[in-house]
C-alpha cells in the first residue's frame, strides 16, 4: 500500500484545514467547561515555532479523564455543526483507535491502519485521556491492564513491538476470537485502568498513547491548570508545567531533530483536503 509523500506546500494547507477543527473543538470545550491543553508535537510546536512544527501532519490533544469521558455524549448532544464528529470505539462503531477522535468531514485523509475499514476518513485531530498515576503493586497493575486495553480495543498486534509483547499479544487474540469478548475484555480492563481519581494521585500518566508513552509518570501539578500561548496567531492552552512533561516524555525538546527525523508520523494512503470523505469511494474496503 503506497503512502502519500507531502510536499511542504500539501503538508502547510493539512494543517491549516486541522487547524479549522481545532478552533471549533476549542469554542465548544470553553462553552462546555471542558478542560484540555496540546500535547505532543503541537506543545512543542507552540512554545519553539508559535504554531506548527512545519513536518507535523497532525493535532494531539490531552484531556483529565473526567472531562474526556464527558465529551461525546456532550457532542452528540450539543455540537451544532455536523461537519465536525466526535468518534470512539463503541457499540455502534470500530474506529481501530484506542483514543477518541474529532473529525472533519469536510476533507479525506486515510491512513494506512485505517483503510479498510468503513469509517468517515476525514481530516482528524487525536484526543487522549489523562489518568490519575497509583504507586507500587497499582501501578504495574494498571499498566497491565492498559495493555490489554489497547490490544482488545484495537484487536491488532503490536507492529512496532517484538518479543513478548508481539507473541502474547498474538496469542491472547487468537484464544478470545469473539467480539462480544473482546469487547467484554477491553471494557473491563478501561475500567480498571482508570479507577485512580486524580484527586487521590501525586501523579498522572497516558495510557491510550501506546507502550512507550505509558511508562511515563508526571507530577500531578504539571497539569494542574492550562496556560495560554500564540499558536498560528490564535491563543491556544497547553500544561502548566509543560517543560516538567515534555522533558520527561521527549528529552530536549527544544533541540530541533536531524532532518532524517524531519517527517510525519502517520502513513496516509491517500489525502483531500478539498473532498468531502463522505464522497469518497474506498478502493481499499474492495481489496
Amino acid at each position: 500500500m503506497d503512502t502519500v509523500q507531502f510536499t511542504p506546500e500539501q503538508l502547510r494547507n493539512l494543517q491549516l484545514r486541522e487547524l479549522e477543527t481545532l478552533v471549533y473543538f476549542k469554542e465548544f470545550c470553553d462553552e462546555h467547561h471542558l478542560l484540555f491543553y496540546f500535547c505532543g508535537g503541537c506543545c512543542i510546536g507552540t512554545l519553539r515555532n508559535k504554531g506548527f512544527i512545519p513536518w507535523d501532519d497532525d493535532i494531539d490533544i490531552f484531556m483529565p479523564r473526567k472531562d474526556y469521558e464527558q465529551l461525546p455524549s456532550l457532542w452528540e448532544k450539543y455540537s451544532r455543526d455536523k461537519r465536525f464528529l466526535c468518534l470512539k470505539t463503541d457499540d455502534n462503531i470500530f474506529t481501530g483507535n484506542i483514543f477518541t477522535t474529532i473529525v472533519d468531514t469536510s476533507g479525506t485523509c486515510v491512513k494506512a491502519n485505517q483503510a479498510h475499514l468503513d469509517i468517515p476518513h476525514g481530516l482528524v485531530m487525536d484526543v487522549f485521556p489523562l489518568d490519575g498515576c497509583p504507586d507500587g503493586f497499582k501501578r504495574k497493575k494498571q499498566k497491565l491492564w492498559a495493555m490489554l486495553y489497547s490490544l482488545f480495543l484495537a484487536q491488532v498486534v503490536p507492529e512496532k513491538h517484538g518479543g513478548i509483547i508481539a507473541l502474547g499479544s498474538k496469542v491472547l487474540l487468537g484464544v478470545f476470537r469473539s467480539r462480544r469478548i473482546r469487547n467484554r475484555i477491553w471494557r473491563t480492563a478501561q475500567k480498571q485502568m482508570s479507577k485512580y481519581p486524580l484527586s487521590e494521585c501525586t501523579k498522572i500518566t497516558e495510557l491510550c498513547a501506546g507502550p512507550h508513552y505509558m511508562q511515563c509518570e508526571y507530577p500531578k501539578e504539571a497539569f494542574a491548570s492550562a496556560v495560554y500561548k500564540e499558536f498560528e496567531g490564535l491563543s491556544m492552552p497547553i500544561p502548566i508545567g509543560y517543560d516538567v512533561y515534555l522533558r520527561t516524555a521527549f528529552g530536549d525538546y527544544m533541540t530541533i531533530p536531524p532532518v532524517e527525523q524531519q517527517r510525519p508520523h502517520h502513513d496516509v494512503v491517500y489525502c483531500d483536503t478539498e473532498q468531502s470523505c463522505y464522497d469518497f469511494d474506498n478502493p481499499f474496503l474492495k481489496r
